[in-house]
């Protein structure tokens, strides 16, 4: 699959600077893995290391920590590219996790085990000897991955310092660690999500059936429509509305909210998302806790 010259030379030059940190990072370190959500960046991600790497197979495997929440049509999805494909996936248990006491289940109505995947995340790096993570974090999606290098350092505890990372002059990346230690690589940080969309569709990307408007049952908390799944229970004062929507990020059930929208097809989303005045993470549940939530999950070591 050579590098097409693509409809753009803005995306032309996104693709290249991404290449070239893939490449970079399959260079520099003996055991990369891609972070993978099944989402539009990850699914973006992984076209390009299919470009990458052409004609050899991509050099690393996927993988995917499953919190046991999550949309049916991500796992469906999931499974069906690995297979297209040929990639080799390693999935990381959420639920195993727990049950090994390793991480304990949150209650309450607002539970989520989005948090709890540091752990597992973390846990299936020690396991595999991974020393570096690729992921598809962008800068403009939220305040603290605005802070992230391409290659950011992860100490033996996973935990990320923002104040204590390496310079990156003339696109040179240090990949230097010590035992225990790794990497997360970003290729992704220069990228905004109307670049992501106007990729898929110059390069044909498949995408899942959560990213198009689709008639749902929702409910709304503190501003969130969520949708109706077993691991979300109601307040008293909630209930349920038959609503078009979709999904601008895809995570777990209990904290992934979407928006009301009537595009249907990969143009309208375009269209949508150039207009829009939401920030693209304004519908998680999870970055409404704190102002701060995110990078207080990263600096933890979250993806």
């Amino acid at each position: 699959m050579p590098i097409s010259n693509g409809t753009s030379e803005h995306l032309d030059w996104l693709e290249s600077e991404a290449i070239h940190v893939m490449r970079e990072t399959v260079a520099q370190f003996d055991n990369p893995v891609l972070m993978f959500s099944g989402g539009k960046d990850s699914l973006t991600m992984i076209h390009l290391a299919r470009k990458a790497f052409y004609p050899a197979k991509v050099p690393f495997p996927i993988l995917h920590v499953d919190t046991g929440h999550n949309f049916p049509e991500t796992i469906e999805f999931r499974d069906n590219l690995m297979e297209k494909f040929d990639l080799d996936l390693i999935v990381g248990s959420v639920e195993e996790t727990i049950e090994s006491g390793r991480a304990k289940e949150e209650q309450g109505p607002d539970a989520s085990r989005n948090k709890l995947q540091i752990v597992t995340l973390l846990d299936t790096i020690e396991e595999y000897g991974f020393d570096a993570a690729l992921g598809g974090a962008r800068r403009d999606e939220e305040k603290a991955r605005a802070k992230e290098r391409f290659f950011s350092h992860r100490d033996r505890f996973g935990n990320w310092d923002p104040k204590n990372q390496r310079p990156e002059l003339w696109n040179l990346y240090n990949g230097r660690s010590r035992q225990g230690e790794h990497f997360r690589a970003f290729p992704l940080s220069n990228w905004t999500e109307l670049d992501v969309w106007q990729y898929i569709r110059q390069e044909g990307v498949e995408i899942p059936s959560l990213y198009l408007a689709h008639e749902r049952k929702m409910f709304e908390r503190d501003g969130v429509l969520l949708p109706k799944s077993p691991y979300n229970d109601l307040r008293e004062d909630e209930h349920y509305v038959e609503k078009m929507v979709r999904f601008r990020t895809i995570g777990d059930m209990t904290c992934t909210g979407a928006v009301e929208s009537t595009a249907t097809t990969l143009d309208e989303v375009i269209a949508e998302v150039a207009t829009t005045q939401q920030a693209e993470r304004g519908a998680r549940a999870d970055d409404q806790r704190a102002e701060a939530a995110m990078e207080e999950r990263k600096r933890e070591g979250y993806f």
